[in-house]
């Protein structure tokens, strides 16, 4: 084992296996124009420069309780920076609070007030500015450092002073103190309902994860130990798996943006990285957007390769034929999807939402084993992987449960968990802690089952499952993510509850829908336009029609509406993880809604 965590109980602790073993890379980014990394003696300096600075500034853990010990903040994107401020805060004995840069001035001001953070690291001006918006109301907060150098702004690096022993010995007598069990991190949850809850993480909260993804991450046969980041680093799926790089000899590379993602994965040459299965949707769009491009033999040879794929399964003998074409496929179609993802990728780690089962076994075939995982902010995240083994690996499912940590399924269907990853609890909210950790077991909120005594498989969030007036229970999530698989469709999200049948609101793909309009001869003016065109409609309810033959009749989607434009974080419809609030976009689409089943009223 890499690591030995008998002696390192601390997250910060990943440094010293880093001394052992330096890279010259350890942390990298792009900047003007060429990749530039921090080696880990760099990477190590500037960690307790800064946290020497931080403890002159009077930051510590004072009485070392949640609320007593000082709180910093922290928004920005992925960079060696906030990984690095991560780093120095925890040697501090004090806690990270890290945000979205995307969050609304609403949550940021409540978030800073709750957690009277002191200091606030910001990558950009812009961030800046909105964080002065609101600072004249945050009573303990003292300064604000930028990331990026902004002429009268005080900027981070004015904090890196050079080492002194009186320095290094107030560094090493502070970050002595600090213990596995100290409160590592506050993060909230982005709230798809209601206000978000601060969840408490300790060093060993995260590092029982560390530890336990050991095999699943050293499994994967790598070239080269090169991991590529490009999630938000404030959730705690993106943050854990650093640490799994970090304490597993990896160097990170940070994406410039989530638009150059396609263009630095080529630069790049990662062997690992983790995605969310929104990204996996939008690159299979492009690839088949590309497919549908090509014409006569190309064409015919790039659709025979995918429904090739689409027969793949795991863990099954495979017949001589069915090999020989796959290797000709492979030749042909699939070597030229890995070249553009780098050409090293010898796995993705997938979480934060349902895979389609589609996409997962397609990439597989292509030679990109997809490991799909399970967990909340609340566990540190993980609780389920599969591993990069084939019998240890199983599509449709969310893998097996990770050592150290018990599963069982309630009465009702409830996912429950208990284990050293458990969260210590949510912040000042004993009371909703009390909620959903009882008698040790946390309560997830999400419908699963045990396949085969051993893969853990969900169904939906306990709380999105509705049930219809004929008192017949409905699972949204698993009709959305299979009518998901039409490349038509963008979004969607089903309704029905207390009503006769059951519904649904789609936002279309676009970009495909132009495409299929200008080979049927429909007009295509705008969004607007067209999701009132009655042919357009007619494709739809048609497209929903054939999936619905998989489901049983009370879950058969009867009437759509289509809506004129995408779901996002800034219109309010989605979280800044990219998760739907369905219960704002059935409140900002009541009159869609009630027009549905008033048609129905007429119809009858």
């Amino acid at each position: 084992m890499f690591f030995d965590m008998e002696t390192l109980t601390r997250l910060f602790d990943c440094m010293q296996l880093q001394e052992k073993s330096p890279k010259p890379d350890l942390l990298a980014s792009k900047i003007d124009g060429r990749w530039q990394g921090l080696s880990t003696g760099q990477v190590h300096q500037m960690v307790d420069s800064l946290a020497t600075a931080l403890i002159q500034l009077g930051i510590s853990p004072n009485d070392g309780t949640a609320e007593g010990r000082d709180k910093i903040g922290l928004i920005s994107a992925g960079r060696p920076e906030w990984l690095i401020t991560d780093l120095a805060v925890q040697k501090t004995g004090a806690i990270l609070v890290p945000l979205y840069p995307t969050i609304s001035l609403h949550e940021l001001e409540m978030i800073l007030i709750e957690a009277e953070v002191k200091i606030l690291f910001v990558e950009s001006e812009e961030l800046y500015i909105m964080v002065q918006s609101v600072a004249d109301r945050v009573a303990s907060l003292r300064n604000i450092y930028t990331f990026n150098e902004v002429n009268g702004l005080a900027c981070w690096k004015e904090l890196l002073k050079p080492e002194t022993s009186e320095t290094r010995d107030l560094l090493n007598r502070v970050s002595s103190q600090v213990k596995g069990d100290d409160i590592s991190t506050i993060i909230y949850t982005s709230g798809t309902t209601g206000r978000p809850k601060g969840v408490m993480l300790t060093h060993k909260n995260i590092l029982s994860n560390v530890k336990a993804c050991y095999k699943v991450i050293n499994e994967v046969p790598l070239k080269e130990r090169r991991a590529f980041s490009f999630l938000p680093l404030n959730h705690i799926f993106e943050k854990m798996i650093s640490y799994c790089y970090l304490f597993n000899g990896f160097s990170i590379y940070y994406a410039e943006n989530m638009t150059t993602i396609g263009a630095n994965l080529k630069e790049v040459k990662p062997g690992l990285f983790a995605s969310v299965p929104r990204l996996l949707e939008k690159v299979y769009e492009r690839i088949m957007a590309e497919g549908n491009k090509l014409t006569g033999f190309k064409r015919k040879v790039f659709f025979w390769a995918i429904h090739l794929a689409q027969q793949y399964e795991l863990n099954t003998p495979k017949s001589l034929m069915y090999r020989i074409k796959m290797f000709i496929a492979d030749r042909i179609v699939f070597s030229k999807w890995r070249a553009a993802i780098g050409g090293n990728v010898k796995a993705i780690v997938l979480g934060g939402a349902a895979c389609q089962l589609k996409l997962a076994r397609i990439f597989t075939a292509a030679k990109i084993p997809i490991l799909e995982g399970y967990g909340l902010t609340e566990t540190s995240p993980v609780i389920s992987v599969n591993h990069y083994n084939e019998k240890e690996r199983k599509l449709g499912t969310v893998g097996l449960v990770i050592d150290e940590v018990q599963v069982k399924i309630d009465a009702d269907g409830e996912v429950l968990c208990k284990g050293p990853n458990l969260m210590v609890g949510y912040y000042k909210q004993p009371e909703l802690t009390a909620e959903v950790i009882i008698n040790g077991w946390f309560h997830t909120g999400d419908i699963g089952e045990m396949v085969n005594g051993s893969f853990l498989k969900l169904f939906d969030r306990k709380k999105e499952i509705f049930k219809t007036a004929g008192g017949k229970y409905v699972a949204p999530l698993p009709i959305e993510t299979k009518m998901k698989e039409s490349p038509l469709i963008e979004q969607i999200i089903v309704i029905g509850a207390d009503k006769k049948f059951t519904a649904a609101l789609i936002v279309p793909s676009f970009p495909n829908l132009k495409d299929w309009c200008l080979k049927n001869e429909v007009s295509f003016d705008s969004n607007e336009q067209v999701v009132r065109d009655n042919y357009v409609k007619a494709h739809y309810q048609a497209i929903v029609d054939k999936f619905n033959e998989e489901f049983s009749h009370v879950e058969q989607v009867k009437k759509i509406v289509l809506l004129p434009h995408e779901w996002s974080v800034e219109g309010g419809e989605l979280t800044p993880k990219g998760t739907i609030r369905r219960k704002f976009i059935m409140e900002k689409f009541k009159q869609q809604i009630d027009e549905i089943y008033q048609e129905y009223q007429l119809e009858k």
